[in-house]
């Protein structure tokens, strides 16, 4: 089988963010495939020195295949369809997302969906997710994705890793979402009324 996998790294004004991050996960994915040998990720960024871009940087078990620029545009998310699927796996970041997209076309009238794993809530089909108890954010144990974001905000200590279950969601005041581009945007939505 011919995987790809991808990379989304985020760029402003020439500057590359949380590359180190990229590197790791990278890594992480040729070492699942028993490959050893890595290149340098900023070898294959050169990016543009004026606007806000995301840079998808495309490869294989064989080596790096492409590297594009989009001029990125923030999604607004003020309503997540509570799906529930427990056959979905993404636990490393391919360039086909079929069965993400599937879920995504069944969101109605929500802005994306909040997909929800043998009882456990995971992701949304863009960003990993945090919760705020009043005291401490938490982000689901068990993601779909180990996102970039995620990793660096655990390893700083700014969100903590907890099972969290549908009937959990009352007791929460606040909700973000976290991935490259957008970083950890907090919904001032109400999250009695974000859910559908």
């Amino acid at each position: 089988m011919n995987n790809t996998f991808l990379e989304t790294i985020k760029v402003l004004n020439g500057e590359i963010f949380n590359l180190s991050y990229h590197q790791a996960r990278y890594q992480r994915v040729l070492k699942h495939f028993g490959i050893d040998k890595v290149q340098d990720l900023g070898c294959f960024v050169a990016p543009p020195q004026k606007g806000l871009f995301r840079c998808r940087l495309v490869y294989d078990t064989k080596g790096f295949i492409e590297t594009t620029y989009h001029q990125y545009q923030k999604r607004e998310i003020n309503s997540l369809k509570i799906l529930y699927d427990d056959s979905v796996e993404y636990a490393i970041k391919y360039t086909n997302r079929e069965k993400l997209d599937a879920l995504f076309a069944q969101r109605e009238e929500g802005d994306d969906v909040l997909i929800v794993k043998n009882g456990l809530i995971t992701d949304t089909t863009i960003a990993n997710i945090a919760f705020f108890d009043g005291k401490r954010w938490l982000t689901p144990a068990l993601p779909l994705l180990q996102g970039t974001t995620r990793e660096r905000f655990l390893k700083e200590g700014k969100i903590f890793e907890e099972e969290i279950r549908i009937q959990d969601i009352e007791r929460f005041k606040q909700v973000a979402l976290m991935n490259a581009m957008i970083d950890f945007a907090i919904i001032t939505k109400n999250p009695k009324e974000l859910f559908c």
